[in-house]
């Protein structure tokens, strides 16, 4: 997966993350190299991706649109400026499609959380 609207522009680049297993039907996807962190900023050809730590515990989810562009993303890590310390917390960022990096974090709701709990491996919340 390439870089940001390369896929979604028709122009195809090798893939940089490979599927290492699925949760409820959900790529779980690893990065190829060191350059790969993260999950992609755009889908070829799923509406979700996950990331694990290297431990096998959640690390995050990411939605796509039919554009292929995020939507959204769960992410389980620090977020001093939610919680006011350094430990990590379940958060929702969403995107807007014309400035990829304005996504301010906020918690899951409760309905959110609901609907997204079957990913949270390894996570006891």
């Amino acid at each position: 997966m390439g870089g940001r609207g390369t896929f979604a522009a028709g122009n195809n680049v090798a893939y940089t993350y490979e599927t290492v297993g699925k949760i409820d039907g959900v790529k779980i996807l690893q990065g190829k190299d060191s350059n790969s962190k993260g999950l992609p900023v755009e889908a070829h050809s799923s509406v979700a991706y996950i990331q694990l730590h290297p431990d096998g515990k959640f690390k995050m989810y990411r939605e796509y649109d039919k554009d292929h562009y995020p939507v959204k993303e769960i992410a389980y890590h620090p977020e001093p400026n939610l919680t006011g310390n350094y430990k990590p917390v379940l958060h929702i960022h969403e995107y807007k499609r014309d400035n990829f990096a304005d996504r301010t974090p906020r918690l899951l709701t409760k309905n959110e959380y609901e609907k997204y709990k079957k990913y949270f491996k390894g996570l006891n919340l």
